[in-house]
């Protein structure tokens, strides 16, 4: 019989293509492959598992442990409660509640949606995560998800104030935040000027500066160009080529369905013109005075070859607050995958930060 390790991650994938029922051109279709290549990883797969037939080679994959289930950790247990309410502007922001304990708010991303989120293999396991024994609050950012789309400000200080509006419309006095990417700019803003409010604070590849803010060479100016120019051409097309540019700097190491569910809820979470307008906003952010201002207990994650957002502007994000402890991860991804071991690095750190 095969061990784990006898097929590669190629192969793994095929595998699970196959026990979905597929046929060969199906699979070479989602999995950006010709037929004869998709035909030619099935006969390395039949040879490596000892069978002759789909059927066999299913059944010999799922003896051996080699087909799992799709998630390692619980999804959503009950129902969240979705809610709606009014940021400064007026702009309708959707927000959810879910869970029981202490209260922890996750700052919005553009890649999230409230509906979608649970059973996503990118989100998943990290709201699984965030509502073990607590009581998880998230929002969708303005112009994204079921929040508004028809949005005119998309300023840093409106994504300052949403936030400011969804603690508010919660009733939450003391809470933990956590955040990630370009939202650990936000969370800062807010825990600087509420510490009152924020009992730690937890931020994952998250950056003080924009990329427009750094010491940027000028093919590194050029390469911002082009990236701006990408999202307006290819992000709201049926053709996922264009979004696979950004969801492999966030996913390097991510399976095939780890990508195609990023790149498939980009196009849901966001509009293109809004996904390019976001962006912008997102190279300009300068939060180091703010993060110098930060009172409350801080962890700060980074990934130590994360292609998105450089590791050295974690190590100066965490620099700049008062006694942040900082914890580098051994990993490529800015969204960590369920399965790498960085992961487990990430609960056991998170866990025992939020708990104390």
């Amino acid at each position: 019989m095969a061990s784990l390790d006898e097929l590669n991650p190629r192969e793994n994938e095929i595998v699970k293509q196959l026990s979905l029922g597929l046929s060969d051109q199906a699979i070479a279709d989602r999995l950006f492959l010709s037929l004869n290549t998709v035909k030619w990883y099935n006969r390395q797969i039949y040879g490596k598992l000892g069978v002759r037939t789909r059927t066999q080679a299913i059944a010999r994959a799922r003896e051996t442990g080699l087909l799992k289930e799709k998630s390692l950790t619980p999804r959503l247990q009950r129902p969240q409660q979705l809610h709606f309410t009014n940021s400064f502007d007026g702009t309708r922001i959707a927000y959810a509640v879910v869970g029981s304990g202490p209260p922890l708010v996750k700052a919005a991303t553009y890649m999230g949606h409230m509906n979608f989120d649970w059973e996503s293999p990118v989100w998943g396991h990290w709201l699984a995560e965030l509502i073990r024994n607590r009581t998880l609050v998230r929002y969708d950012e303005r112009g994204t998800g079921m929040s508004e789309r028809n949005v005119t400000d998309f300023s840093f200080e409106a994504w300052v104030r949403d936030l400011e509006a969804v603690a508010d419309a919660v009733e939450l006095d003391r809470f933990a935040l956590f955040a990630m990417s370009h939202s650990g700019a936000v969370a800062v803003a807010y825990a600087a000027r509420h510490p009152k409010r924020v009992s730690h604070l937890i931020l994952h590849g998250a950056y003080a500066r924009g990329w427009l803010i750094r010491d940027l060479t000028p093919t590194q100016r050029e390469e911002e160009k082009l990236l701006m120019n990408l999202m307006r051409v290819g992000w709201g097309q049926a053709n996922p080529a264009f979004r696979q540019v950004f969801a492999m700097q966030l996913f390097p190491e991510a399976t095939t369905e780890e990508l195609r569910a990023l790149e498939e809820q980009m196009r849901l979470s966001a509009s293109p013109e809004n996904a390019v307008r976001l962006e912008t906003e997102m190279h300009r952010v300068d939060v180091r005075s703010l993060a110098e201002q930060v009172q409350c207990p801080t962890l700060v994650f980074h990934s130590r070859q994360d292609a998105a957002v450089p590791f050295d502007e974690g190590v100066l994000l965490a620099s700049l607050i008062p006694k942040a402890r900082f914890v580098p991860l051994e990993s490529k991804n800015h969204l960590l995958t369920e399965q790498e071991p960085a992961w487990k690095q990430f609960q056991l750190s998170f866990r025992s930060f939020i708990d104390d």
